[in-house]
């Protein structure tokens, strides 16, 4: 089977660096106000060379996110940043707007279209070939409009300005919006905060009642949250998505952790590269699902609007359904390579053996490990809090590094 780019989501230097070690193909991140996570952004205009560099010494692409909308007081800002792009060697821009496509193309910078498109057919992929070497087909289509697209692409030779076939990108796990490819409104009215400027207030959701504005009857609702899907998880069909004619899979969460990058890359590498190789198990999907639900999501919809099963799957709660939750312990003081260890201090909260722990830094990325040895002055201790200690960990953390204890949600 064809192999597939598992593309990563990169809000901060933690997550990308995150997404790298958890092996994705390539990443996407975005700066200023023009992207579709302006709010979540770490990045500015100062960060696309650095970015890029980190991405080329580790072999991995990086897609510079320039999708909002565009009025004309973007434009110098938008030329400002494909210039800067262009310059740091960025794979391709990801756009929505036919003026950040233009002047991209026009500079010699790749493009590739975002779902803000709602691309649904043949026709709009001829058309948006003339700019685009990678499209975003819309969230809403089924798996046999997918496949009937990517066959006509290769049957038809539809090729992008790069003179290969266009590629075909699509979703395949995080955040479902309930808008039309997410092209929506409702924090705009509500709040003044656009959507599609990438400031999203995300009220959609929130618990709503139903209530006739005439006799003052509410509606009876089964769930309140009518206006929130549950998050997209293709992990146990990759292969049917694959097997579509797909070339990039897309994760979304620019606005999520380094421990959802990292566990969600690397579960979706994992399955693309079992493909591949034939080793694409039931066992290993129910593995990859438990490790997804480890981190941020709403609930799993297994399926999305991929099978058309049926209309929608909604979350029942506000915030994560994650299986487990990270508490803040402290920062790393001192990292000694000849022992392997790092000094730490406790600063909330206390750690105690065999507890999990997160280690996060900008350089670092993410550090997974088991506080299998605490050492406090010299002694091995059981349990400490508000201290220094030494603990080992299998690779190598920073001064300032975060620590994190990880613990399972009891439900109640």
């Amino acid at each position: 089977m064809a192999h597939a780019e598992v593309m990563a989501p990169a809000g901060s230097y933690e997550s990308l660096i995150a997404a790298i070690k958890a092996k994705a193909d390539s990443i996407y991140f975005g700066v200023s106000k023009l992207n579709m996570r302006a709010r979540s952004g770490s990045f500015g205009f100062k960060d696309i060379e650095k970015v890029a560099a980190i991405c080329m010494e580790n072999n991995v692409k990086a897609y510079l996110a320039l999708n909002t909308i565009m009025y004309d007081d973007d434009l110098e800002l938008m030329r400002k940043i494909c210039g800067k792009a262009k310059e740091s060697k960025i794979d391709a821009i990801i756009a929505s707007d036919i003026a950040a496509m233009e002047y991209a193309r026009s500079i010699g910078l790749e493009v590739h279209t975002s779902t803000q498109l709602n691309i649904s057919n043949i026709e709009a992929v001829r058309f948006f070939s003339k700019y685009a070497d990678a499209m975003v087909l819309a969230r809403e289509l089924s798996l046999r409009q997918i496949k009937n697209i990517c066959g006509k692409i290769k049957s038809e030779r539809i090729n992008g300005p790069s003179g290969n076939p266009v590629k075909i990108e699509v979703f395949c796990h995080g955040a479902l919006c309930v808008a039309i490819s997410g092209i929506c409104y409702m924090s705009l009215a509500t709040y003044n905060s656009s959507a599609n400027r990438g400031s999203c207030l995300q009220n959609c959701r929130r618990a709503y009642r139903v209530i006739d504005e005439e006799t003052g009857d509410e509606l009876a609702l089964d769930n309140k949250y009518v206006m929130s899907p549950s998050d997209l998880c293709t992990i146990g069909f990759l292969d049917k998505i694959i097997d579509a004619g797909v070339s990039i899979l897309k994760i979304e969460g620019r606005a999520k952790p380094p421990e959802y990058v990292y566990a969600a890359a690397k579960a979706y590498k994992e399955a693309a590269e079992s493909i591949e190789n034939n080793s694409y198990t039931k066992e290993k999907i129910s593995q990859w699902i438990k490790e997804l639900e480890k981190v941020y999501n709403r609930g799993f919809w297994h399926g999305g609007y991929y099978f058309r099963k049926k209309l929608g799957q909604w979350s029942n709660a506000y915030g994560s359904k994650a299986t487990t939750e990270k508490a803040y312990l402290g920062k790393v003081l001192n990292y000694f390579s000849n022992a392997n260890a790092a000094e730490i201090l406790l600063e909330a909260g206390a750690l105690s053996q065999d507890d999990n722990v997160i280690i996060t830094g900008p350089t670092t990325g993410i550090i997974q490990t088991k506080a299998e040895s605490i050492f406090k002055d010299g002694s091995k201790v059981s349990k400490a809090e508000k201290c220094a200690i030494t603990l080992k960990i299998p690779e190598k953390a920073r001064k300032n590094d975060k620590v994190f204890v990880v613990r399972p949600i009891i439900k109640t």
